[in-house]
């Protein structure tokens, strides 16, 4: 509780401050930090023990915000679920040994005690060090999920700066690397967490019309849906001072349209990584996909095209898989980028996602975003299909706006016809699928494997 402290007191001084909105109904800072106190009495007396790893599965709340801060500073290993996890969950308490459990949705709670095994080496490091611990885990996209286990005050550390007080909406879930540094940006510079049950872009532009929300951080997927939905033009959304954007490539198209339909906003490109934290950055400007990375505690450097990050906020390391740190820990994100001038780089997509055909490698972002230019076209996601003669071919998604103007076999043609003059033929997708399904996963990022 020691260094966990400084926030219990940076929350005291905005007492009469608006902490949190949820269902309609605002909570100060005061009945926060009431509440952080209700939850540690409740660890007391259900026995959980400092050191205890402790799972919740929960959505943002102002319980949930509450309990998240009482467990840290009763030194727990904290292991924070998703409310929509099902299946996934067992495995994810599993993996990082739970010793409890708290479900909690809406205003109910559940508590039970889980069986566990001898702790993990790096857990047991945390807990003979007295510092609270939190897990993370990766999406799984390559495989099975990655237990990331982090030391909570490493974390929390960056959040001693003042900086500025933001109404904001959290939209990554509290499971998510950027989810939580959203958290601990608000509340310890005495923002506004207007929380909403609803991720859907109207709901997001009502919220920011209703309660003036000024920061907005989401993935360039949702972004894709706002422009869709037309949900701009029917609210008022003055008050936005910034939309934050990362956890997937940009596609350039989309920001230009984004630029246009609100030119006052400040389009803040943002990188982190679970295994490392969020970075420091810096977009060359609104309409750009240029940015500068790194910060006070980061390290960056370019090998092979692939970026290499040394951070002092880093995991400990997996619960469940090896070491992914070179010597002098430096972390290959597997993101490959290109430089370009007075230090700003610029993010191409995961070497996981190229698709390699017969020889010629294809981002699907660079493929997404010529035929998002092609006219009708709502939405794409590109992805890699294996073929017997050239190793793999570009396959895509599309969603259309009008599907029953055209045939598919007419769409085909007219993409083809387009997407020529602007890209190589092996760029151009050979395989078309035409949906009207979700593209995007409870993360909203695009789900690139054939579905």
């Amino acid at each position: 509780m020691k260094e966990a402290f400084w926030l219990i007191e940076r929350l005291n001084e905005f007492y009469n401050r608006t902490a949190i909105v949820w269902n309609g109904k605002s909570y100060n800072y005061l009945w926060l930090t009431n509440r952080i106190a209700y939850w540690l009495r409740v660890l007391s007396d259900k026995d959980i023990r400092r050191g205890e790893v402790v799972a919740f599965s929960a959505d943002y709340s102002p319980d949930s915000c509450s309990l998240l801060i009482a467990l840290a500073s009763n030194d727990n290993i904290i292991v924070p679920l998703s409310g929509q996890l099902k299946e996934e969950g067992r495995d994810y308490l599993r993996s990082s040994n739970a010793g409890w459990f708290f479900v909690m949705k809406d205003s109910k709670s559940s508590i039970r005690k889980l069986s566990m095994q001898r702790p993990h080496p790096l857990v047991k490091r945390l807990q003979n060090a007295r510092r609270p611990g939190i897990v993370l885990f990766s999406s799984g996209s390559t495989g099975r999920p990655k237990a990331i286990l982090h030391d909570f005050f490493k974390l929390l550390e960056r959040h001693k700066q003042r900086r500025k007080k933001l109404v904001t909406i959290p939209f990554l879930f509290l499971d998510h690397i950027g989810g939580l540094n959203t958290l601990f940006y608000t509340l310890s510079n005495g923002g506004t967490l207007v929380i909403l049950k609803e991720r859907s872009p109207r709901r997001v532009c009502e919220a920011v019309e209703r309660y003036r929300v000024e920061l907005l951080p989401v993935s360039p997927t949702f972004l894709n849906l706002l422009l869709i939905s037309n949900a701009c033009q029917d609210f008022n959304l003055g008050s936005l001072k910034i939309i934050s954007y990362g956890t997937e490539v940009m596609p350039e198209e989309t920001l230009k349209r984004l630029h246009k339909l609100l030119p006052r906003v400040k389009l803040l490109q943002t990188y982190g990584l679970s295994e490392l934290g969020i970075l420091f950055s810096k977009s060359r400007g609104s309409s750009s996909l240029w940015m500068k990375v790194g910060g006070e505690g980061f390290k960056i450097k370019i090998i092979d095209s692939e970026l290499w990050i040394k951070s002092e906020f880093s995991m400990l390391g997996y619960l469940n898989a090896p070491n992914p740190f070179r010597e002098a820990g430096w972390f290959n994100t597997h993101d490959l980028v290109v430089k370009g001038k007075n230090g700003y780089l610029k993010v191409l997509g995961r070497s996981t996602d190229i698709i390699n055909v017969g020889g010629q490698k294809v981002f699907p972002s660079e493929v997404e975003n010529v035929i998002l230019k092609v006219p009708g076209v709502k939405d794409v996601t590109v992805f890699a299909e294996k073929n017997p003669l050239l190793g793999s071919i570009v396959a895509a998604r599309v969603c259309l706006k009008e599907p029953a103007k055209e045939t598919p076999e007419e769409f085909k043609r007219r993409m083809w016809l387009f997407c020529k003059k602007i890209i190589p033929a092996y760029k151009i997708p050979v395989r078309l699928i035409i949906t009207d399904k979700e593209e995007y996963g409870r993360r909203f990022k695009k789900i690139r494997r054939r579905v």
